[in-house]
């Protein structure tokens, strides 16, 4: 896939996102997803889509210039976890702006990849080994999974009867 191809999708998904968060309301945004080592609501995953996507924007650039990408010891879950604590007390209205300036940026930053370096390869957090190319795709794909398990946590307690479908994502 080229990039032009993935920054259009990327675009797209980036909309559906927005959408998607403008539309619940605040009571839905405090709803519960994640029991982990620490406890994360809808609105936690809209920040953790802004601190992945910034991050990976540095990760990517570390590689383009030649670097290896994510050190061998890096937890992944402390990073989200403390990235997300940092973000609790901003507003849902002001997280989306933040992602969609975040998202902003990494389609400008794709814009100046060339197709060769699409192919460098280095080490990514979750994935370890792979391309830019597929990094950059994994954002999407990240980004799919929260938002399904996200419906999950909404179906199970939506009282108003909304439809989810008119939120539909991907």
């Amino acid at each position: 896939m080229t990039n032009h191809k993935i920054a259009e999708k990327l675009d797209r998904e980036g909309q559906k996102i927005e959408h998607f968060f403008t539309n619940l309301s605040e009571s839905q945004l405090e709803i519960c997803v994640y029991f982990d080592e620490q406890e994360w609501q809808i609105r936690d995953v809209l920040a953790h889509f802004i601190s992945a996507e910034k991050s990976f924007l540095k990760l990517f650039e570390n590689i383009r210039n030649g670097g290896s990408g994510a050190p061998d010891d890096f937890s992944i879950n402390e990073f989200n976890d403390s990235q997300v604590l940092k973000m609790k007390d901003i507003d849902s209205r002001k997280l989306l702006i933040l992602f969609s300036e975040t998202r902003s940026l990494t389609l400008e930053w794709l814009k100046g990849l060339s197709e060769g370096e699409m192919t460098k390869t280095g080490r990514h957090p979750a994935m370890g080994e792979a391309t830019l190319g597929e990094m950059i795709k994994m954002i999407y794909l990240h980004n799919q999974i929260h938002l399904r398990d996200l419906k999950i946590a909404l179906e199970s307690h939506l009282s108003d009867g909304r439809n989810l479908e008119t939120n539909e994502i991907g």
